[in-house]
């Protein structure tokens, strides 16, 4: 099974503070250990197997195609709208054939083992997200700051990493639209993928398996929590700390 993989690169509207120290308007152009940031992931999803075409989605696609590699699988087009729009819109023109993996451009410690990882644990699912265990993140970075979901037997963070299966998938997409100014609102999120979730959650009644299957149960589609084994999963460059210590990872010295 061939998968199509999708990087979104896209902007902020109006002008990026964090991006603008570094000499660039785009976040997916501010220099990581010496190249693009959004050069990073897309290397990564080349040298994994497993995948297909890659497409890359930027408000300024020429900008962003001409500091990426040159390869016959690798497209880069113009994005539009909101990412759950930009994703929607490529389902249903079929320009993105599933199974589809999601990845972001400020994802630059992607690398293939964790692709391989995730795409083999998500392959048959519906919808499919990537999570990292709080524990096993703090012990190798103990100074990070993250969201968290908190659940019976444990609390996971995002790991900027998502599978869609089959048309099915749309529905999830829909609730994601609804939530997406408050991703990083852990319980805004809950809230509204139902509140047997948030309650659940709030309770710890339900492992993260548990609760992620009923919402899938809710939306008419399997849905999975993929636990990634490498902590470093879930580290992306959203702000200058997060930069700081991707470089330090990088440089070996985090």
């Amino acid at each position: 099974m061939s998968w199509t993989a999708v990087v979104l690169a896209g902007s902020r509207p109006g002008r990026d503070a964090f991006a603008e120290p570094f000499g660039t308007d785009l976040k997916a152009l501010i220099p990581v250990a010496g190249e693009p940031m959004v050069r990073r992931p897309v290397r990564a999803l080349l040298e994994s197997d497993g995948l297909g075409n890659i497409l890359v989605l930027s408000q300024a696609p020429d900008r962003i195609a001409a500091v990426l590699p040159e390869d016959a699988r690798l497209t880069v087009q113009e994005s539009q709208g909101t990412i759950a729009e930009t994703i929607e819109r490529l389902i249903l023109s079929r320009t993105a054939q599933f199974p589809l993996l999601v990845t972001t451009a400020d994802h630059a410690l992607l690398d293939p083992q964790m692709v391989t990882e995730f795409i083999a644990k998500a392959e048959g699912a519906d919808v499919a997200v990537g999570v990292v265990e709080r524990q096993s993140l703090l012990a190798r970075l103990p100074q990070t700051k993250r969201t968290w979901l908190a659940f019976r037997g444990g609390a996971y963070s995002g790991a900027n990493l998502f599978a869609f299966g089959s048309i099915k998938a749309l529905a999830a997409i829909e609730q994601w639209r609804s939530v997406e100014q408050d991703r990083k609102k852990g319980w805004r999120v809950l809230g509204a993928l139902g509140p047997a979730l948030l309650l659940g959650a709030l309770l710890r009644l339900r492992t993260l398996d548990q609760g992620i299957a009923a919402v899938g149960r809710r939306l008419g589609l399997s849905a999975r929590a993929v636990l990634l084994s490498n902590p470093l999963a879930a580290v992306d460059v959203d702000k200058p700390v997060d930069h700081a210590i991707v470089e330090a990872i990088l440089a070996g010295k985090a």
